[in-house]
């Protein structure tokens, strides 16, 4: 229905005898190619809108995790580590991966699949979500864990570490990293693979897109949650601590 709809862009109506040899406008009639293009750009609305909840659970990685790691105990041995310098470890976690990737899980993949390019595009893609998925569950345990310490530590509401190690989040960035490789290799070549040849650069730039889009969806989805959380004066459930 909608590649039909579409389809009516190029289509040339009967002319008028006064309109004739009058020039066609571009805003009424478009060429084929254009209509075309429209379609597979449209097409691709789908895989972008995955991304941005992708790249909304990576801002968590910069903001509410570190807020987590405020509340928990930082202190190894006669060292104290600051919250946010645990994003280190989603550092190396692509470090780690990337090199892990290319040498040895597309190879494996190349072996098994058939594919040339190992994994493919739609695969690296699922991986990378599925990854991101992984990551939220880790830090979902991790506060369940953390809230269930604070209330049998009668902790709830005060501004203190809870006695659980901040070194527990480790997995989670890590985990995180991994996705990262994973969806960047998979965003990248999926636009690029499936954008028309006339609008390459512009689907890459939608997929740098997402990253704002996710930005802008994360805040919303605290936005809401600090609204229901804090009903009926409640410090709110960031705040239960």
């Amino acid at each position: 229905m909608m590649s039909r709809f579409f389809d009516k862009a190029a289509i040339v109506s009967a002319p008028s005898d006064h309109k004739f040899t009058a020039p066609m406008s571009s805003w009424r009639l478009c060429t084929v190619t254009q209509a075309e293009e429209l379609k597979m750009l449209l097409q691709m609305y789908p895989v972008w809108l995955s991304f941005v909840t992708f790249y909304a659970v990576t801002v968590q990685m910069s903001s509410t995790l570190v807020e987590q790691g405020m509340f928990m105990d930082n202190h190894i041995g006669p060292f104290t580590i600051p919250p946010a310098s645990l994003s280190i470890f989603n550092v190396l976690s692509v470090l780690v991966w990337v090199p892990l990737y290319e040498a040895f899980l597309v190879p494996l993949a190349r072996r098994f699949m058939g594919n040339d390019k190992g994994f493919s595009r739609a695969q690296c893609l699922v991986i990378g979500l599925a990854l991101s998925i992984l990551a939220m569950v880790c830090a979902a345990l991790l506060e369940t864990r953390r809230l269930a310490i604070t209330g049998a530590n009668r902790l709830t509401y005060q501004s203190v570490p809870v006695p659980i190690s901040i070194l527990w989040q480790v997995p989670v960035y890590s985990v995180h990293g991994a996705a990262k490789v994973f969806a960047s290799i998979g965003m990248a070549g999926f636009f690029y693979d499936h954008a028309p040849e006339t609008m390459k650069s512009l689907c890459a730039a939608l997929g740098q897109l997402t990253i704002a889009a996710g930005s802008y969806f994360n805040s919303l989805v605290l936005g809401v949650v600090a609204i229901a959380t804090t009903r009926g004066g409640s410090l709110g459930g960031s705040r239960t601590t």
